[in-house]
């Protein structure tokens, strides 16, 4: 048996989920009440995971950076989630969701798992509901839906510009619920900085209390990582400041494979980075292209006139505005999928029609507020419209707001296999920390979708099946050895760090990462450029680990110690980013090499060599990781190239 045993159940695409539920092990009730698990994160996935588990009599500990897991960053997600209920009628089906995300992942995903995550979509939409999420309604009382890209059907349930708030409150309401009842307990700020392995199997975590700076040791039959993903690697980007990947390199290495790193999703609808002292990016919500439309000027003068500030976008005639996506891309328009929009205004702008600095396109409401009424854009979009304003002091109702592509979500993440579970046994990854559905790019309301489904659909059927051989299994002590080394190897890394005492801070060193990352390894990639990255990340982390000053010490609040645990993770992980993008020989999705596109500039595969997912293995400090190859075997859809046009 290979180590990349994906664990596909037998039987019809169609069928293997209900195949694998009615022949999967179980345990009885008095048997869950002696089961510990371990939840690290309490976004959608982990947040849904614990309350599900929670129910389900297991003993459950679950862990946030935050002050409460309402801070989760899922809280950010604006448009909306997907789902196949096809209220509105036209023609959605499972298969069809199924079909848009593998297509839309540019054929890179797990048929498998992606043909789950359309199955179980509606029954997501009835339990928040259930638990009173308020998504809109239309006339007739049935939930709306809005069309998002990739797509030709509307399948997006939303609640205003907020879903990600509201589908969080949900889980949130449930995992209360389960905290007052015992089941959870939970553990607020606090960060997970080791994995315990005790005989090949995960058993536990060391945690930081970011108050005190106190090292904790937690044990559980088993972990689940539902951490999100690791865009902060670049330094600017639509995350909050605290998401980072630290807990998934953690798991990395201590033997967990860490699946297609360099599949990273660039936004294309992102307020344009504005100054040197920016911290984090604007996500402006996918969602708006539903009626705002994209342009940059026709003629150069006239974009250089709009640099200059002799000219404002209301200044520019329709005949003189060239709606790009609508021009290239006929059938999809402004709603084609998140890399091949960011491409094509990457594209203008590199060729002088951009605005703004020069890196900014128009998104224009005027059309829909004369069609629909100011009102009704309002109603939908007004709180994203409102935050637009706060930050750029420019009314988009009045005049065009300015977008630009940013980095956003990751595909890549923990490999997992259909259970969810790692190459280390009993430890689990949920959510955007694993890499299951996605493949080389996320199409728009899926992320709410997986998180969702992974914690209340997937994790409390797979997690069983593990933990039925774990029933006899006593609750271990904390002072065993395992705990007392991995302990003890956090307590001198941190000590290392601090004891560095150099001239630069932490964000010096991180700023430095980003734009390497950005200008070699982000929206266009070529062999060159990766190469260089690879050698200047090394170079960079050398100078980090001499240079670097940490103020403060290990008791108490510290947050530069934090942030410098975690970009002292960045700079390896961002070389792995770097060398999987180089190995990668062809473009797909996000991951774009500029030497391989078709004459009009898109993406072109290359099936016959990398039609696989790439599984990285950590070989030591300073060694070179092993990868190994999953195949993708598509047996129910052809692949083909993308056309969205």
């Amino acid at each position: 048996m290979t180590r990349l045993d994906s664990k596909i159940p037998e039987g019809p695409l169609a069928q293997k989920w209900s195949n694998y539920k009615s022949k999967q092990n179980l345990v009885n009730p008095a048997n869950k009440r002696k089961i510990d698990i371990i939840v690290v994160g309490t976004g959608l996935a982990g947040g849904a995971a614990a309350a599900s588990l929670g129910e389900l009599g297991f003993n459950v500990k679950n862990f946030c950076i935050q002050d409460s897991p309402r801070r989760a960053h899922s809280i950010a997600a604006q448009g909306g989630i997907n789902a196949t209920k096809n209220y509105p009628n036209d023609g959605d089906t499972v298969y069809r969701l199924f079909y848009d995300t593998i297509k839309g992942g540019d054929y890179r995903a797990r048929e498998a798992n992606v043909y789950r995550l359309a199955e179980v979509s509606s029954n997501i939409i009835d339990q928040c509901v259930a638990q009173g999420v308020p998504f809109a309604r239309e006339y007739s009382g049935l939930l709306d839906n809005r069309s998002f890209g990739g797509a030709l059907v509307s399948r997006t349930f939303y609640a205003r510009g907020q879903t990600g708030q509201q589908l969080l409150l949900g889980a949130y309401g449930a995992l209360s619920k389960e905290i007052k009842k015992g089941t959870v307990k939970m553990y607020t700020r606090s960060e997970m900085l080791d994995l315990v392995i005790i005989d090949g199997k995960a058993r536990g975590i060391i945690t930081r209390n970011v108050v005190t700076g106190e090292l904790e040791r937690h044990f559980a039959h088993a972990v689940v990582i539902a951490t999100g993903g690791y865009g902060n690697v670049f330094f600017l980007s639509t995350l909050a400041m605290n998401s980072n990947g630290t807990a998934a390199w953690t798991a990395y290495k201590k033997g967990a494979f860490f699946a297609n790193p360099s599949m990273v999703q660039i936004h294309p609808t992102c307020i344009p980075v504005h100054g040197d002292y920016q911290s984090k990016l604007t996500l402006m919500s996918e969602s708006l292209r539903n009626d705002g439309r994209i342009w940059v000027p026709k003629n150069k003068e006239d974009a250089e006139k709009i640099r200059k500030g002799e000219l404002k976008p209301n200044d520019i005639a329709e005949e003189n505005r060239d709606y790009y996506l609508e021009r290239r891309y006929p059938a999809f328009g402004n709603l084609v999928p998140r890399d091949v929009a960011s491409r094509a205004a990457k594209e203008r702008c590199d060729a002088g029609y951009g605005v703004g600095s020069g890196l900014a396109v128009y998104l224009d409401f005027k059309e829909s507020i004369g069609r629909l009424g100011k009102d009704v854009i309002e109603a939908r979009y007004g709180n994203l419209f409102q935050m637009y304003e706060k930050i750029v002091d420019d009314n988009p109702y009045e005049t065009p707001m300015m977008i630009y592509p940013a980095i956003h979500y990751n595909m890549g993440g923990i490999w997992v296999d259909y259970e969810l579970q790692t190459t280390i046994p009993n430890l689990f990854a949920a959510g955007e920390a694993n890499f299951s559905d996605h493949g080389a790019n996320r199409l728009g309301a899926s992320a709410l979708m997986q998180g969702l489904s992974d914690g209340y659909f997937v994790l409390p059927y797979t997690l069983q099946n593990c933990l039925s051989e774990e029933i006899r299994v006593p609750r271990m002590s904390n002072d065993l050895p395992e705990f007392v080394e991995a302990e003890n190897n956090v307590r001198e890394r941190l000590e290392g760090l601090l004891s560095i005492k150099g001239t630069k801070t932490v964000d010096h060193f991180h700023k430095r990462l980003g734009k390497i990352m950005w200008e070699h390894v982000g929206m266009g990639r070529n062999e060159e450029g990766l190469k260089k990255a690879i050698e200047q990340i090394k170079e960079l982390r050398q100078e980090f680990h001499k240079d670097v000053r940490i103020p403060g010490d290990m008791t108490g609040v510290n947050t530069e110690l934090e942030k410098a645990v975690r970009v002292s993770d960045f700079l390896e992980l961002g070389e792995l980013m770097a060398r999987d993008a180089l190995n990668r020989n062809e473009s797909c999705g996000g991951h774009f090499r500029e030497e391989y596109r078709t004459e009009e500039g898109e993406a072109m595969r290359n099936d016959d060599e990398y039609k696989y997912v790439a599984a990285w293995e950590f070989s030591g400090d300073d060694k070179e990781p092993v990868m190994h190859k999953e195949p993708l075997v598509f047996e129910n859809i052809e692949v083909k190239q993308r056309d969205y046009k």
